[in-house]
């Protein structure tokens, strides 16, 4: 048996890597939706025998040491309630989320940079109510020049999002992969279907 577990780790070195824990706040929602928190199997392994977590879901998968076996957390709970962030750091990945990963000028997805609504070369400040997500074709038709000059509108006024508007945000765009041990815990304020 150990030694088809050691051919079979040997031979997909990546299995485990796959089976990241969903780590869920002490009131049983995602510390965060977009990026959804979640930690590599090993931190989960180490938080629980720290007393920090609790399992709430595991993965089929057993992780083994000489003196241990475990199945793979898929969903932990912290046992402290953290607080969550108030204040939206301003950061590229924040911005595309609120303007909804779309050119703020012609709506197009894909091949996203940013923009200075008042260009900088105008004075124009690096900040949320001045920097939107464009797409390469509209930044480079606009260029240095003001909207009215470029002949150009805004989707939605540039405006610093709430916490809470970001995390709703977040919910709309889920990652590439969602363990069905976590959907319970994804949506549960969702309205339900009557």
């Amino acid at each position: 048996m150990d030694g088809d577990f050691r051919s079979e780790f040997v031979h997909q070195p990546g299995g485990l890597k796959q089976h990241p824990a969903l780590v869920l706040n002490a009131d049983y929602r995602p510390l965060s939706y977009y990026p959804l928190s979640l930690w590599p199997w090993q931190e989960a392994v180490k938080a629980v025998y720290m007393d920090r977590v609790d399992i709430v879901a595991e993965y089929d998968y057993v992780a083994r040491s000489p003196s241990i076996e475990m199945r793979i957390p898929s969903v932990v709970v912290l046992r402290d309630y953290v607080k969550p962030v108030k204040r939206v750091a301003f950061t590229r990945f924040n911005l595309f989320l609120r303007d909804e990963f779309r050119c703020q000028y012609c709506g197009s997805q894909g091949d996203l940079t940013f923009d200075h609504v008042i260009p900088r070369a105008a004075g124009g400040v690096t900040s949320w109510e001045n920097v939107v997500a464009a797409c390469s074709r509209c930044n480079l038709k606009k260029g240095c020049k003001s909207l009215r000059q470029a002949n150009m509108h805004l989707k939605k006024p540039a405006r610093q999002p709430r916490a809470g508007e970001l995390r709703d945000m977040g919910r709309k765009f889920p990652p590439n992969h969602l363990h069905e041990s976590w959907m319970d815990f994804l949506y549960w304020d969702a309205e339900l279907d009557a």
